[in-house]
């Protein structure tokens, strides 16, 4: 353990000396995914400010007698209306695309009962973005002015508003502002961390090795007076450091610019949201961070060992690291359980604790398997490297092949002398 230590030692300082490793595992967890979620939010605030602007073009056929209030309120709502034509003339023009949408008042034949009462039709084109929008703006104009009308008939009747509509629905949130951010944060920021301890990972796994054989150093540290599993145990714990470093910086700067970030998409109620980590989730975080990128780190140490160069280890490891972006898409839907079949399935059960952490809520017995299969991972992929690593063409570099092709030659050529000795 003092030669590890040693050569930890050794191998951090090595990394940090490196600007590829300490911009990628340090500054770009901390930095560059809050300034990207900000650039986003900011651009889509744009976006819809430069739609809001743009007038819809709808026609009115049939506005009752007495309701001129209703086309002067879609007027003030960034509607511009067409002069009336026929429905045959407006369904021309909406496929032309010199028209957005189609108002049409009808009467409901029923003066006897609601005197002057009548329906609206709204006809428009989904497959149109202008379209879309004039429809939902025309939507919002005739369901306050009906709700103004049906205020006004009630008290005409001499009833509140709420006596008039005869069936009330009303909805309460009891989530509290903590909870409420502690709700967005879980949606998001599992699939930042995710990616993030992915890449504290990438650079300094293939320097580790990939970058050593490159700057021709690899064979002067496979010749310390140390055993080889040593200097692998070294390599693969700074690069587990990194993972794990990145995966919980970047944890840190998104809550802390979170509100920042949301805010203007939110309209106001930011101010009642609190974006804060739970103390109590904290150490499950950590764990998480670790198991995490213990895996991540021996995985692509494996397959980073067989690469000469910086650039081919890169290639080698980069479908692993696209893999891993599978399980924080699927995970993303609300309403998904921790199940403990879930906590058997590898990376989604760490994403998934961090997730439920996050959220203040802890599902021990799943917690318990997650680390169980995240360690078994870690040994697996450990044990694998040490066997990968006893051969001296894969040492040296001199090995053409890759991980597969190395595992199926090795085993079938042990199986064969096997038999060999048996007979």
């Amino acid at each position: 353990m003092r030669n590890v230590g040693v050569l930890y030692a050794r191998e951090m300082r090595a990394a940090l000396r490196e600007r590829s490793i300490v911009v990628n595992s340090i500054v770009i967890p901390v930095v560059l995914y809050p300034f990207i979620m900000w650039a986003m939010f900011t651009g889509i605030m744009f976006v819809r400010g430069q739609t809001d602007r743009v007038a819809s073009r709808v026609m009115l056929l049939g506005v009752p007698a007495g309701h001129e209030a209703l086309t002067e309120s879609l007027s003030a709502h960034q509607v511009r209306l067409v002069v009336p034509s026929d429905t045959a003339t407006a369904m021309a023009l909406m496929e032309e695309g010199a028209m957005d949408a189609l108002v049409e008042f009808e009467p409901l034949g029923l003066d006897s009962v609601l005197q002057g009462a009548f329906s609206v039709r709204l006809t428009g084109s989904e497959s149109r973005e202008r379209s879309q929008n004039a429809m939902s703006r025309v939507t919002t104009v005739l369901e306050r002015y009906r709700d103004d009308r049906l205020s006004h008939a009630a008290g005409v009747a001499g009833l509140s508003a709420r006596e008039w509509q005869w069936f009330d629905v009303e909805t309460e949130n009891r989530a509290s502002g903590k909870e409420m951010g502690s709700f967005l944060l879980g949606l998001m920021l599992p699939m930042f961390f995710l990616i993030m301890t992915a890449v504290g990972c990438f650079h300094p796994a293939v320097d580790a090795t990939a970058g050593e054989r490159e700057r021709s150093t690899w064979e002067t540290t496979m010749s310390l007076g140390v055993s080889r599993s040593s200097i692998v145990t070294a390599k693969y714990l700074s690069v587990a450091t990194f993972g794990s470093m990145a995966g919980l910086l970047n944890l840190g700067a998104m809550t802390l610019t979170m509100g920042a970030i949301v805010k203007p998409l939110l309209a106001g109620r930011a101010e009642d949201i609190h974006f804060v980590l739970p103390w109590a989730g904290l150490p499950v975080m950590a764990a998480g961070a670790v198991l995490l990128a213990g895996f991540i780190a021996a995985v692509m140490m494996l397959f980073a060992s067989f690469a000469r160069t910086f650039k081919e280890g890169q290639a080698m490891i980069t479908p692993f690291y696209l893999l891993m972006m599978v399980p924080a898409i699927l995970l993303q839907q609300q309403g998904l359980a921790f199940s403990m079949t879930l906590a058997l399935v590898p990376v989604a059960n760490v994403v998934m604790m961090i997730r439920e952490a996050i959220a203040g809520v802890f599902h021990w017995p799943q917690i318990a398997l997650t680390v169980a299969v995240g360690l078994g991972l870690v040994a697996a992929s450990l044990r694998l490297a040490g066997f990968v690593l006893r051969f001296e063409d894969v040492v040296v570099g001199s090995y053409g092949g890759s991980l597969t092709t190395l595992l199926k030659e090795r085993l079938r050529a042990r199986g064969s002398r096997a038999r060999g000795g048996a007979i």
